[in-house]
């Protein structure tokens, strides 16, 4: 759909706390951003394989295995020291 193809075009940089959890997903762009994001791709069971840092505009990211995207403010994984491996809960969601 447009509103997922859109993602975070067009909106202010997003806030501590904030993210954007996109699924089914393997795969982003930050094409006509203004601000850089990070990015981490998880599976099925909301296991982190993948992390992308820092992700300024104009860039594609994929990952094959991933099922789901989870975009957050530059700087966020590393403060919630989320890396590969790391289990996420979000907010008791079951995206199965």
């Amino acid at each position: 759909t447009f509103s997922r193809m859109r993602g975070l075009l067009g909106r202010k940089p997003l806030e501590g706390g904030e993210g954007l959890l996109l699924i089914p997903c393997n795969s982003i762009h930050t094409f006509f951003m203004s601000f850089p994001i990070d990015v981490a791709f998880l599976n099925r069971d909301g296991l982190v394989i993948s992390v992308h840092e820092s992700i300024y505009p104009w860039r594609i990211r994929v990952c094959p295995q991933a099922w789901a995207a989870l975009e957050l403010k530059a700087g966020s994984l590393e403060q919630i020291e989320a890396g590969p491996g790391v289990k996420l809960s979000l907010f008791g969601l079951d995206y199965k």
